[in-house]
């Protein structure tokens, strides 16, 4: 559980793995960066490849209109920011990023006897 503290750090509350009891501990912004930097340089290198890979005709309406972020990664502070410097393309994040990868599925699932035909 995460929860911001008065003094700008954030408080997570979770079990030691050591000695399996509860623990509170404060990490600052600056760490939790340093804790997901691999990640967050392997995500924007995928985006970079995917892009590069595209369909010109893709390509080009993504370069025209931009990436949506949307699903729990797109919450990752200044994602958006971060992928948008990095491919020189405007980046946004969802409305409600959660939600739009449930709506999304039900409305592939509604749809699911179109998937039968795409390879």
């Amino acid at each position: 559980m995460l929860k911001r503290s008065a003094n700008g750090k954030k408080e997570i509350r979770g079990r030691d793995l050591v000695t399996g009891l509860p623990k509170v501990v404060e990490i600052s912004d600056d760490e939790i960066l340093d804790a997901l930097r691999d990640t967050i340089q392997s995500i924007v290198e995928l985006v970079i490849r995917t892009l590069e890979q595209a369909p010109p005709e893709l390509a080009s309406d993504i370069f025209e209109r931009g990436i949506v972020l949307t699903g729990g990664g797109s919450m990752l502070r200044d994602i958006d920011k971060i992928l948008s410097v990095e491919t020189k393309i405007p980046v946004f994040t969802a409305e409600s990023p959660l939600e739009c990868v449930v709506n999304g599925t039900a409305e592939i699932l509604k749809k699911v006897h179109l998937l039968k035909h795409t390879k």
